[in-house]
């Protein structure tokens, strides 16, 4: 028998879950209502309830039912709020990465005919020991910081962070809000910066990781069975072997590695090809990469929240559970989880509890999916996403929104 219920896992989540329903209805409005004893806040929806806390905006529990109606928790994360600024290795489990996601080259960008240079911190070497680029907005970038909660209901939660002029060598005041709410099983996202004193690189994301199986597959702890596919993105943005934009968009020609968009297929169908090894870097085989999300060619594009427009669709034939992902962005970045080397523990509401797998996520053993703009536009003119990257005071702010819906669905992939 292929699925179990599981009790340790099943019971935590169904605790954790009541205690922090009971805590939301008796505080349905405050802003001051407290996180639960693991410095959580608990918010519901139909058929799904969901924990973040104020470190980096985070998520760290999402719980929704299988096909069997067992309830797992589908994202990863600590079981306790403390765990993410004491423990440095967190991979930006959760949060949101700004004020700029993903990398930028040489760490440095120009608005206007000046040129900034930002805190740098990936891949070191000797001449350059804190790094070649910044990831993630840098060594203390947005999910490494605690934002505050400024609104807090049954349903929804919203945070708020001030970025001051000159963190990480960023040029100018960001204020943003990040709230986060849960519908019929449904997770919405709405994130809003505004440019306070001067011209400014914004681009954020969620940068959550996922296993639809909450880690409780007795087969494998791997997510590369997970069938994934992204309609709109026959392209994507060419990378160097340090995963930096070259300036080039690349087809990604049918049938292959980098095909999501002919046909649904299993994440891990193109390993043991060629073409995968180096896809996402040096000596690495995987995906890291940024699709771009051309819905204009299939028809007008009129609303991103259409059921037809989803950008991209995470399943697990196992769980049952399938994942579609609307957005008002232009990019999906999908990361397939190849640094995890075992070493992160799973939360007490995950993996199996009978000894046959470590509990600890393993290579590949989750993804990550990101809603975002094109990666690193700002060193890339040509290709004309200023106005979509750069804001000011007085303009338009800058906004992601994103909706996350939740089914059972059987659908296998098409190879």
């Amino acid at each position: 028998m292929r699925h179990n219920m599981y009790p340790v896992a099943a019971a935590c989540l169904l605790a954790a879950a009541s205690t922090a329903l009971a805590s939301a209805e008796d505080s349905s409005t405050t802003t001051t209502a407290s996180p639960d004893e693991n410095g959580k806040y608990w918010i519901h929806g139909e058929g799904i309830s969901a924990a973040f806390i104020a470190y980096g905006a985070s998520i760290t529990d999402l719980v929704v039912e299988d096909q069997y109606g067992i309830p797992r928790d589908v994202v990863a994360g600590f079981d306790n709020a403390s765990y993410y600024a004491i423990d440095r290795q967190h991979p930006h489990f959760g949060g949101v990465p700004g004020r700029y996601a993903n990398r930028i080259k040489n760490s440095s960008f120009e608005i206007d005919g000046e040129t900034y240079h930002i805190k740098a911190n990936e891949n070191p070497t000797p001449e350059h020991p804190d790094g070649l680029d910044t990831l993630h907005g840098g060594p203390d970038g947005w999910d490494w910081r605690n934002f505050t909660v400024v609104s807090y209901t049954n349903s929804s939660i919203t945070f708020s962070i001030v970025d001051p002029d000159g963190k990480e060598g960023f040029p100018g005041e960001v204020v943003s809000y990040i709230t986060y709410t849960l519908g019929k099983m449904t997770w919405d996202f709405k994130m809003v910066a505004i440019a306070t004193t001067k011209k400014t690189p914004i681009m954020l994301s969620s940068h959550t990781y996922w296993n639809l199986d909450g880690f409780t597959n007795n087969e494998t702890q791997s997510v590369l069975n997970h069938t994934f596919y992204l309609p709109y993105s026959g392209q994507r943005v060419g990378v160097d072997n340090i995963l930096i934009p070259t300036g080039d968009i690349l087809a990604n020609k049918r049938g292959s590695a980098n095909d999501f968009w002919s046909a649904p297929k299993q994440i891990g169908h193109s390993f043991g090809d060629p073409e995968l090894e180096g896809n996402c870097g040096f000596n690495c085989t995987g995906y890291d990469n940024c699709w771009l999300v051309n819905r204009e060619p299939n028809g007008p594009f009129t609303d991103w929240r259409n059921e037809k427009n989803f950008v991209a669709r995470l399943q697990s034939a196992w769980s049952g559970i399938q994942l579609d992902i609307y957005s008002d962005q232009e990019a999906f970045q999908m990361y397939s989880c190849n640094g995890q080397n075992g070493s992160m523990a799973l939360k007490a509401s995950q993996g199996l509890h009978d000894g046959k797998f470590p509990r600890t996520i393993p290579k590949y053993g989750c993804v990550v999916m990101e809603v975002e703009d094109w990666i690193d536009a700002i060193n890339q003119p040509q290709w004309q996403r200023g106005s979509k990257q750069v804001f000011e005071p007085g303009g338009d702010p800058y906004v992601l929104q994103a909706s996350y819906r939740f089914s059972i669905n059987s659908t296998k992939a098409s190879f």
